[in-house]
Order: structure tokens, then C-alpha cells, then sequence
């Protein structure tokens, strides 16, 4: 199915990726281990998912990408394939354990139930089931352990509530299904990951003039400690360091500019050190992301969405990683949207979905290898 890669390379898309080879994540890899296959859902057809998965897929060898399968419709990968004149062999597999013997000559595929439409650019309703299923298989087959993690790509909210989906974004539909699967209340937490930084967000899909209002205490208690517990744990930092931001300007500056800061964060990190975690704050947010802060601490717990994705997207936008926290299973995701806008053109560039791969393999093998 298909068209060929073109000897002199990647049409368009660049060559960043070659400097992912050398991006250093600072986890700690206990051993090698023989692991199941990485699951990817497709995400939006009509967005750059496929343009993406078809990228890394074909850059396999060079980048040294360990084996992965799509969960997608194997008819709409063709025809991106064709539109973006690459020549792709795709393999419809029955089970993903047969992705380790496929991947060298061909992309894995689990083919779905529901078809989905390759209309380039332009998100449709009707592709909500192939979508939603696409997710909850990746989920199904890592909980079973036939897949090592889940890798997600970009999904669209608005054709997914026109098809009736109610779930504000990813990150809460999969800890519904983790829930569902643990039987009890799954929290949730969104960390950015990438080469210089992590950060996660204690608030999310808020807008901000509710952020004061939502920001509690506890929550910045409990984002906390799941922070710290996954840093030991899958990130194999046997002792966290977190910064804990501050919500005004300087930090509030003792109550003069905002009291949340005194009387929200500080309580919180009062708590989180007499449990043991090294938790400094809160920060002035304008002074916590420069090199040298970096340098001392493992992640930084901002209060917002913004406070936390800026400064991680500014510092490293193609390889920062979506990583969510807190569930009984590893889940990454690139960094960017959809991207409708430059769907099938050649120019989505699949850094993040590579990097977002590539740390979802450590994390998997610090997890098989007793780390987690």
C-alpha cells in the first residue's frame, strides 16, 4: 500500500530529528528488558496523526525506534500515504504481539471496527467511534500487558461533542477508563516533558478567571505527591526535587499583589514536607524557569495550563512530551494538536511523536525492570 520514502529523505519535513538521537531525559534505565509492543491510537484521521505515525515509522532504523502498533483503519493510512506520496508497507495484524516480528518491514496495524474517513484537514462527526475506539483498545491491551504503554495522538474536542462525547479532553477520558478498570477514583495529572524541563499543571481545561476560585490546598497536595511518586518510581530519580509556583505576580509578595499564595500554596507545602518531599515555594513564576533554577530541581508544579505548557513549549516545542501521571498504566502523547491546517501537506514534523515513543519505552522498561 503505498508510494517509497525518497532516497535524499523526508520531503519537507526537516532534519530536527536527528538531534532527538542525542536528547539526554535524565531517567535512570535500570536494564534492558524484552518488552510487549508500544499501542498508538490514531487520534483525529484528519489531522496530522497519520501524517506523523507514517513519519516515524518510516525513520524506524535510523532513529532506532522500538516496536510500536497503530490502532487505526488500515484503508485511511493508505490513502495518507498515497496523498503524501510516500510509499508505506502496511501490515494488518491480528494480535500486537505480532507488531515485534512485522516492524522491520512493515507498519503494524490493529485494524479497528469502526472505518474511518480520510478527509484531509476537515474533522468529521462520523469519525468519533473509530477515534474513541482507537483509545480504548490502546488502553484494554496495556492493561492486559499485551502492550508495554499507550501513546496518543492528537484528538479534536468539537467532532467528538457533536458525536456525543462529554469528557473535557484525553487525560479525563482515560482516567475514566483506568477507573473503570481500578474499580475507584483515578486523579489524573498532566506533566510536559521535555529535555530541560517537566512541568505539570495543578489546574488544566479551567479558564483563568477561575483558577483562584478552584485552587485548593489539597490539590496541590495530591498533584504534588503523584508528581513525586512517578518521579521515583518510572522516572528513577530516587529523590525528587519539586518547585512549587507561586499564582501572582512575585509570588503574591506577602499578600500586597494576592492571597492565594500564602493562603493556598504555602499550606500545601508546609504539608508536603513533613512527608518527606523535598518541596521548595512557592516560586516567583518569572524567575523559576531560567537555566540555573532548572538546574535545581526535577519538576515544576505550576498553578495554571499557561503557567506550566509556555515555558515548556518554549524551551523545547518539537520534543516536549505530553506524559499523564497518576494512572495504572504509561501514557505520552506529542505536545501539539491536530493541526488541521497543515494535515497532508509534508510539513508536520514527527519530533514529539518520536520523543513521545522514546519515553514511553524507558518509562516501560524502568516499569518491566522493577523500578516502578
Amino acid at each position: 500500500m503505498g508510494a517509497s520514502f525518497p532516497e535524499n529523505g523526508l520531503p519537507l519535513w526537516g532534519c530536527a530529528l536527528d538531534a532527538l538521537i542525542r536528547i539526554q531525559w535524565n531517567i535512570e534505565v535500570m536494564s534492558a528488558a524484552p518488552l510487549a509492543p508500544l499501542a498508538i491510537s490514531i487520534g483525529d484521521p484528519s489531522g496530522i496523526g497519520p501524517d506523523v505515525a507514517l513519519a516515524a515509522w518510516l525513520r524506524r532504523d535510523e532513529l532506532s525506534l522500538p516496536p510500536f502498533a497503530l490502532l487505526a483503519d488500515p484503508q485511511q493510512l493508505a490513502a495518507r500515504a498515497r496523498h503524501l506520496g510516500l510509499e508505506v508497507q502496511i501490515e494488518v495484524i491480528p494480535t500486537i504481539s505480532a507488531a515485534n516480528d512485522v516492524f522491520a518491514h512493515a507498519l503494524p496495524v490493529l485494524p479497528l471496527n469502526n472505518t474511518l474517513t480520510d478527509s484531509v484537514g476537515k474533522p468529521l462527526p462520523e469519525n468519533a467511534a473509530g477515534i474513541i475506539e482507537a483509545i480504548e483498545r490502546a488502553v484494554e491491551l496495556t492493561l492486559k500487558g499485551e502492550a508495554s504503554a499507550v501513546i496518543t495522538c492528537p484528538i479534536s474536542k468539537k467532532p467528538l461533542y457533536e458525536a456525543g462525547f462529554r469528557h473535557p479532553g484525553h487525560t479525563e477520558f482515560l482516567a475514566e477508563l483506568a477507573s473503570q478498570h481500578t474499580g475507584k477514583p483515578v486523579t489524573p495529572v498532566m506533566m510536559l516533558a521535555g529535555p530541560q524541563l517537566r512541568a505539570v499543571p495543578v489546574t488544566i481545561h479551567i479558564p483563568l478567571a477561575e483558577v483562584p476560585v478552584r485552587l485548593s490546598t489539597a490539590d496541590i497536595i495530591e498533584v504534588s505527591r503523584i508528581t513525586a511518586a512517578e518521579l521515583k518510581q518510572r522516572f528513577g530519580i530516587p529523590a525528587p526535587r519539586l518547585a512549587i509556583s507561586g499564582l501572582n505576580p512575585h509570588a503574591g509578595e506577602g499578600g500586597a499583589m494576592g492571597q492565594e499564595d500564602d493562603a493556598i500554596i504555602l499550606p500545601a507545602i508546609e504539608v508536603l514536607r513533613r512527608a518527606g518531599i523535598d518541596a521548595r515555594g512557592p516560586l516567583p513564576a518569572d524567575t523559576m524557569f531560567h537555566a540555573s533554577a532548572r538546574a535545581t530541581y526535577d519538576a515544576a508544579v505550576c498553578m495554571y495550563h499557561d503557567q506550566a505548557l509556555i515555558p515548556a513549549k518554549a524551551l523545547a516545542f518539537d520534543e516536549t512530551v505530553n506524559v499523564t501521571l497518576g494512572l495504572p498504566f504509561i501514557r505520552t502523547s506529542p505536545d501539539h494538536g491536530t493541526a488541521f491546517d497543515i494535515a497532508g501537506k509534508g510539513i508536520a514534523r514527527p519530533d514529539s511523536l518520536v520523543a513521545a515513543i522514546r519515553l514511553a519505552r524507558r518509562l516501560a522498561e524502568n516499569a518491566a525492570n522493577g523500578n516502578a
